[in-house]
């Protein structure tokens, strides 16, 4: 194993345009929060270098490794539903990819490593909370088995940045499949610059998608794969409760990753209409809105490659309309192949939808706990005498509980598995624990007020195996008391 990171940097050679070439900006005292020893391992890297001096010079901006070419990507993007023609990596600088154990090619980059050219007014850099939200929850959602972005390593800067107030800054070294987005090929469109736009796909397909080189259509195989990839992600999101907040098109990945995330939450009471995000005031990206608008940017994505469909633009309009009709579809096949898996039913009948629809309803009226209520069903499918802790979440209307139980355990009965195989098959869709808002408050209380992260380090302890029952740890299941409810999330930008 070797002490230094072994860059292999492809998106460094596409033209000057695609990017600036910047160094981050050094910062006064760097100092180690956590270094994720395993994935660094996974990456072919030493976890020891990293969390050495020289490592964290490294991590936090102050040194640039051998190898490395580090960039600011540019980028467009809608934001709410406005076109800005020109974003970027206004914080953030890819310092080169790496290929890991199982031959993948993933970038390094670090957020919040000072500015770039495309900063804008900001100060390029990253305060303390933002950084562990993002390093807590995409781990989490790693450990949930959903494609996602990770976390390296955070690191602590010694300087104040200003937001409201004074925080501490951090820089999160943050790795991806790649960080290109429907963005970066919107950057490109609204310049008319048909070459560019012909690169990024080609080396999207080569990248991401390799198995598409040789085809007839290698681009409309692209808006495909890409549909097809945000479909199972919004998919596998909305089964664990997960609202992304901020799904603009500089948001949302091209690999079908997980990718920024600023002020997401997940849901404690069940409500299709949830919002967290500050900046969200008409609930565009509410969590029954994600389908909706995962299916509109992937519409600005096919606007981008209308030209390399075909140069007759009604053709060329057609056949990505054909495509993005086929969103609904891939969606809902994966959606409601989930809801039945968390209920219990691994064959598939037509009213089994119907019957989810109702258990979801229910627990709208009654603001039952979504995580809970799945998890108390794995209880519950081993018999009656596991109804009493499912029905308490109903007690607002234990009538329709009770009716609706009745009807799942008559077609749990039409299952061909044992009670104690169901559960264990349950057991793997159904979370135990997320990363509840209020335990992510708690834990960046503690490192911001008293540099204290032992709640950051027990958290992650706890979701890196949220399937299991970890009676030690029972306490991290509880939804938050009224005085502990978190209603609002931040971008922290």
């Amino acid at each position: 194993m070797t002490s230094h990171f072994p860059f292999d940097n492809s998106y460094a050679r596409l033209p000057d345009r695609f990017y600036a070439r910047i160094a981050p900006t050094p910062v006064a005292e760097p100092a180690l929060i956590r270094v994720n020893r395993d994935l660094a391992l996974h990456l072919r890297l030493d976890p020891d270098w990293l969390a050495s001096p020289e490592g964290v010079a490294v991590l936090a901006g102050a040194r640039v490794p051998e190898g490395a070419e580090p960039i600011a990507m540019a980028y467009a993007g809608h934001q709410f539903g406005q076109f800005v023609p020109q974003l970027g990596d206004g914080r953030a600088i890819l310092l080169g990819e790496v290929i890991d154990r199982d031959g993948q090619r993933r970038d390094i980059h670090l957020k919040g490593s000072g500015r770039t050219p495309f900063s804008r007014r900001g100060d390029g850099r990253a305060a303390l909370g933002p950084v562990l939200r993002e390093y807590i929850v995409s781990e989490a959602m790693a450990a949930f088995g959903i494609p996602t972005t990770r976390a390296l390593a955070a690191v602590t800067t010694g300087e104040a940045v200003m937001r409201e107030t004074l925080l501490p800054g951090a820089v999160l070294t943050r790795v991806a499949s790649s960080h290109i987005r429907v963005g970066t090929f919107q950057f490109f469109a609204a310049r008319g610059d048909e070459e560019a736009l012909r690169l990024l796909a080609d080396h999207v397909i080569a990248r991401h998608y390799p198995q598409l080189a040789d085809g007839d259509r290698p681009y409309h195989a692209l808006l495909e794969q890409v549909t097809a990839r945000q479909a199972a992600l919004v998919a596998q999101w909305m089964l664990v409760g997960f609202i992304h907040g901020v799904m603009n098109t500089d948001n949302t990945s091209i690999s079908g990753e997980t990718i920024d995330y600023g002020p997401c939450a997940f849901m404690d009471a069940y409500h299709p209409g949830t919002v967290f995000s500050s900046i969200d005031h008409a609930g565009r990206y509410a969590y029954a809105n994600q389908p909706k608008i995962a299916q509109w940017n992937l519409t600005r994505l096919a606007e981008t490659l209308l030209p390399l469909f075909s140069q007759d633009q009604d053709t060329a309009i057609a056949e990505a309309q054909d495509i993005l009709r086929g969103f609904a579809e891939k969606f809902e096949k994966a959606f409601h192949g989930g809801l039945r898996r968390k209920l219990g039913l691994f064959t598939e009948r037509e009213e089994d939808i119907d019957l989810a629809r109702e258990l979801l309803a229910a627990m709208s009226e009654a603001k039952a706990d979504f995580t809970l209520t799945f998890r108390h069903l794995v209880k519950a499918a081993a018999g009656p005498e596991g109804n009493e802790a499912l029905r308490k979440l109903f007690a607002t209307n234990p009538a329709a509980f009770d009716d609706w139980i009745a009807s799942w355990r008559k077609r749990l009965s039409q299952e061909p598995q044992d009670a104690a195989t169901r559960q264990e098959m349950m057991r793997k869709v159904n979370p135990a624990f997320i990363p509840r808002n209020h335990r992510i408050e708690a834990v960046i209380s503690a490192a911001v007020e008293r540099h204290d992260f032992a709640p950051f380090e027990e958290l992650l302890t706890v979701l890196s195996k949220p399937y299991d029952d970890q009676p030690d740890f029972a306490h991290y299941a509880e939804p938050p008391q009224p005085h502990e409810r978190v209603l609002q999330t931040f971008c922290g930008t």
